[in-house]
């Protein structure tokens, strides 16, 4: 597939909102307008880096990746927040060493206006053979299955950013396909800031690139 024709490249004030909002006001940010996309990475003082990309259109979030320098200096793999898992056989080792089951279930995040959404793939059982909920203890929630061929917990990032609590009735959970679609509505204070975000990034005025790519960092 060819790589998308960059549009636009410009630098681009960190965002303004509440928690999430001094962070990427403490870093420094660059924003790409790719044909679909908006990308922007930010680089903080603390050696951290974090990538997003949006729908040009709609504002929709797609990517948020980080990653963070070792000890020595060296950049560590991206760590994927929101978006598609790496493909198999990426890794340093080549395809020949990993390969990931088709069979084995596959964990991504993808969000919607609404609500921060996660889907896991390859599970067939029927919905009630599952249980999701919130462990309001460890701050996560947990996925189990009666027949206990199943279980995970994992937390939302952006709720421990904003240090707000987890309500159990903003939880659903929904089963089609063999995939398990787990949904939690956005508190208000979310919405809130995701729209000061979008306005912000709305504002910026993309000069014309003069080497014609869009490149991921």
């Amino acid at each position: 597939m060819p790589k998308p024709k960059a549009v636009g490249i410009s630098q681009v004030d960190p965002l303004m909102c509440k928690a999430q909002g001094k962070k990427r006001r403490e870093g420094k940010a660059l924003s790409a307008l790719c044909v679909g996309r908006r990308k922007v990475h930010y680089l903080f003082p603390d050696g951290k880096e974090m990538a997003e990309e949006y729908d040009e259109k709609t504002g929709e979030l797609l990517v948020r990746k980080w990653r963070v320098k070792s000890a020595l200096g060296a950049l560590g793999q991206w760590q994927i927040e929101v978006g598609e898992p790496a493909l198999p056989g990426t890794g340093s080792l080549g395809s020949e060493f990993i390969k990931e089951d088709n069979a084995n279930p596959i964990f991504m995040r993808k969000d919607t206006k609404m609500s921060f959404q996660w889907r896991i793939r390859n599970l067939p059982y029927p919905k009630d053979v599952y249980s999701v909920c919130v462990d309001q203890k460890e701050r996560c929630i947990v996925v189990r299955t009666t027949n206990k061929k199943y279980y995970k917990k994992f937390s939302i990032p952006d709720l421990d950013r904003y240090q707000l609590p987890l309500d159990e009735s903003s939880l659903s959970f929904a089963h089609a396909n063999c995939t398990l679609i787990i949904s939690y509505q956005k508190p208000k204070e979310v919405l809130a800031a995701e729209s000061e975000l979008q306005k912000e990034l709305k504002k910026v005025k993309p000069a014309h690139s003069s080497d014609g790519d869009c490149k991921t960092q």
